[in-house]
């Protein structure tokens, strides 16, 4: 008899406010639901293209921040869910890289994405993958408000 995946919410790591949003949200939902977490840092290729050699040190300082503030935010998914969420970072295009982790780990079974608040629309990654995509996007996703309390939150999860 095989043993049944552990089903996990990814949640795509970055600095704004409603990207703190969603890990709440995800937080919650696993912890209630004994599902599991992984949190992606995708690094953006620069625009920026110096020399070789500088290049691949900016690389390389951009991999150990995203590592550090994903050590961070897995410290603190385990002091509220009791949870380790797996971490992966990765190099490429948002959209891109968030869609071939998807693809490569059957376990993710929900995308978990906070829409930003106000005029300039819910942020670039929402609109692409919960809008244009949505219909061929290959598992459910979830678009927290940014402006939800955490009363409000622990309602939904």
């Amino acid at each position: 008899m095989s043993e049944k995946p552990r089903r996990k919410f990814l949640v795509v790591v970055d600095d704004s406010p409603e990207c703190k949003m969603a890990l709440r949200f995800a937080s919650m939902r696993a912890r209630k639901t004994g599902e599991g977490i992984v949190l992606l840092r995708v690094i953006e290729p620069s625009e920026f293209k110096p020399w070789p050699g500088i290049e691949a040190l900016m690389r390389e300082e951009a991999r150990v921040e995203a590592e550090r503030l994903l050590q961070k935010l897995a410290e603190k998914v385990n002091r509220k869910a009791r949870i380790l969420p797996e971490l992966a970072v990765r190099e490429g295009r948002k959209r891109d890289e968030v869609i071939a982790l998807v693809k490569e780990d059957k376990e993710i079974r929900v995308l978990v994405l906070g829409a930003a608040p106000g005029p300039d629309g819910p942020g670039p990654l929402v609109e692409s993958l919960a809008g244009r995509m949505s219909g061929d996007f290959p598992i459910p996703i979830a678009v927290i408000p940014g402006t939800l309390s955490d009363p409000e939150l622990e309602d939904l999860t």
